[in-house]
C-alpha cells in the first residue's frame, strides 16, 4: 500500500521534523506499506484562515496528482483538516484527516477530550471542528502551547535537552485541562504528536495522550485495506458527491495558470 501524507510544513525550514516524521511513519507502517511525506512552501506560517485556505488548495492539487500517480490513500497531515471534505469529494481513493481520525479514536478512550494545540489562535477552529464532526459535547478543554513549528527542530534533530523541555512544556499545558475534567489528551497537531510518539504509555495525570501521527497512519492503512476488500467509499450522494472530470480539470487549470488560464 502506498500512502501520500500531506504536511503543511516546509521541507527545508523544518527539515529535522520532516525527516523524523517520514522515518517514524515508515517504521511503524505495516510491512507492505510505504509512506511519502510531502511539505508545502511557503508553509502554513501565519496561523490564519487565509493561510489555511491557501495550503488546503495546494494540498488538494498535490493529492489529485498523487492519486493519478497510483497512491492508494491520501492523508491530510494537518490537524485542522482544511480542505478535507473537498478532497474527499475529489478522489476515489480513501482520504484521511488526521484531526478527524484522532478525535474519533480518542473518544473510545474517555468521555471528555482535552486538546493541546500549537497556538491559542487555533482554539476557535478546534471548536468549529468539533461542531462539524458532531462531538462538541466531548471537546470541552483546549489550550495552546504558544510555539512555532521551528521550535521543535532541535528536539527532532536529536537534542535530548530540548526534547525533554518540550515534553515538560506539553505536560504543563495539558495538566490544567486534566484538572478541569479532561480524561484524554489529544495533541492537536502532528508536531506535538510526533514529539510524544517516542514516549510509550505517555500520560498527563490519569489521562492517556493520543499520538495523532500514529493514529493517522493506522487509520489510513485501515481504510486503504477496507477499500481493497469491500470497495467502500464515502457517501456519493449529497455528502461527498464525486467531482466530475471537468471540475477536476478546472481546478488543476486554476492552480497551473491562475484566473486567466
Amino acid at each position: 500500500m502506498r500512502i501520500f501524507w500531506q504536511s503543511f510544513i516546509d521541507e527545508t525550514a523544518s527539515r529535522p521534523y520532516m525527516e523524523r516524521l517520514s522515518a517514524y511513519l515508515n517504521r511503524i507502517a505495516a510491512a507492505d506499506t510505504s509512506v511519502t511525506v510531502a511539505g508545502i512552501s511557503p508553509p502554513d506560517r501565519d496561523f490564519g484562515r487565509l493561510s489555511e485556505l491557501r495550503c488546503a488548495v495546494l494540498a488538494i492539487d498535490n493529492a489529485i496528482a498523487a492519486e493519478e500517480e497510483g497512491y492508494d490513500v491520501c492523508v491530510i497531515g494537518h490537524f485542522q483538516d482544511p480542505g478535507l471534505y473537498e478532497l474527499r469529494s475529489a478522489l476515489r481513493i480513501p482520504v484521511i484527516g488526521v484531526g478527524e481520525a484522532t478525535l474519533f479514536a480518542a473518544m473510545q478512550l474517555g468521555r471528555q477530550l482535552g486538546l493541546v494545540t500549537l497556538d491559542p489562535v487555533f482554539e476557535v477552529w478546534h471548536r468549529e471542528q468539533s461542531e462539524r464532526y458532531g462531538i462538541s459535547d466531548r471537546v470541552r478543554h483546549i489550550a495552546g502551547l504558544a510555539c512555532l513549528p521551528e521550535d521543535f527542530s532541535a528536539a527532532f534533530a536529536g537534542d535530548e535537552t530540548a526534547r525533554q523541555r518540550m515534553l515538560a512544556d506539553f505536560t504543563k499545558c495539558a495538566l490544567p485541562l486534566v484538572e478541569q475534567g479532561a480524561n484524554v489528551i489529544v495533541p492537536a497537531g502532528v508536531l506535538p504528536g510526533l514529539l510524544i510518539g517516542g514516549e510509550r504509555g505517555f500520560k498527563v495525570g490519569h489521562a492517556p495522550v493520543v499520538n495523532c501521527a500514529s493514529v493517522g497512519l493506522k487509520a489510513a492503512e485501515m481504510w486503504g485495506a477496507l477499500y481493497r476488500i469491500d470497495g467502500i467509499e464515502p457517501c456519493r450522494g449529497r455528502s461527498f458527491t464525486l467531482a466530475p472530470d471537468r471540475a477536476r480539470e478546472d481546478f488543476k487549470r486554476l492552480i497551473r495558470h491562475g484566473r486567466n488560464g
